[in-house]
């Protein structure tokens, strides 16, 4: 008698197969912190920038703001390993992992599109960038990624990791560009972020996913009603946690404790640090 009762493995997805051909070990060296922000001043933002400009802005693209602020003010923490020693990186990127549906087995996957040099750019701007660069992932009209996923989804589980190994070695240890191969440039940009809150989750940690060469994950947690300190007084607000997953090769706690002080000016004062409101 086996010592599970088991079922025959099921058809996965193209993130599922990805994942087993990247993970090997739970000793990876990685850290983690949460940051508990508050929203109220960042809803009321959202909202008057929606009925005066027509774009239907959301917390993903003010932290698609916020982080490219965050990277260019901590150039330290922009940074890339290679050959045993950390790069620095020339402009700054955010990958935003992307809920979708697979067109060959319909079932529910994960993808990422990437906003490049955010600091750089008006939130009117990352609004039109973003949706439209979600829009092209979740209708499979990103003909690069789609050309990669069908090309990942024919390749045998046991080479997979062999795969992964040689495109991140190719990619970031030789630094080459692979676009002629179907490799998007520059496909993970300097931080990972994914919106848990849409699963319904206050809080995550996410493995760091090591062919992307990326030091810094954050999880955007659901936005839900906390008892907090006002004026020397118990009040009730808007908070949303974001909890971090850093490499202790690249980063550390004073690499964290920077950005979260840059992270929270920006989201708890908007109209301080994000664009002006027609």
């Amino acid at each position: 008698m086996p010592n599970l009762e088991l079922e025959p493995p099921h058809e996965m997805s193209t993130f599922r197969r990805i994942a087993l051909g990247t993970w090997r070990t739970a000793s990876d060296p990685s850290i983690y912190g949460s940051l508990t922000l508050r929203m109220d001043a960042a809803l009321a933002y959202i909202d008057a920038f929606r009925a005066a400009t027509g774009r239907h802005l959301t917390v993903t693209h003010l932290i698609a703001r916020a982080i490219g602020e965050v990277l260019a003010r901590n150039p330290d923490a922009n940074a890339l390993l290679r050959r045993g020693r950390v790069y620095r990186r020339h402009g700054t990127g955010v990958f935003f992992q992307v809920a979708m549906t697979d067109p060959v087995t319909g079932k529910l996957d994960l993808s990422g599109a990437t906003i490049h040099d955010a600091e750089q750019k008006t939130l009117v701007a990352i609004c039109d960038e973003l949706e439209a660069r979600f829009a092209a992932v979740r209708t499979s009209r990103d003909t690069a990624l789609q050309g990669v996923r069908r090309m990942l989804a024919k390749v045998p589980l046991p080479l997979m990791p062999a795969l992964l190994d040689l495109t991140a070695f190719a990619s970031y240890t030789l630094n080459l560009d692979l676009r002629w191969a179907g490799v998007p440039h520059d496909a993970f940009g300097s931080v990972m972020v994914t919106n848990v809150g849409a699963l319904g989750l206050e809080e995550a940690y996410v493995p760091l996913v090591p062919y992307s060469r990326v030091p810094l994950l954050l999880a955007l947690g659901a936005i839900k009603k906390t008892p907090v300190e006002r004026d020397g007084a118990i009040a009730i607000e808007h908070t949303m946690k974001v909890c971090a997953t850093l490499d202790h090769r690249v980063l550390d706690g004073g690499h964290a404790a920077a950005m979260a002080t840059t992270l929270r000016a920006w989201i708890e004062d908007p109209r301080a640090h994000f664009d002006a409101i027609p």
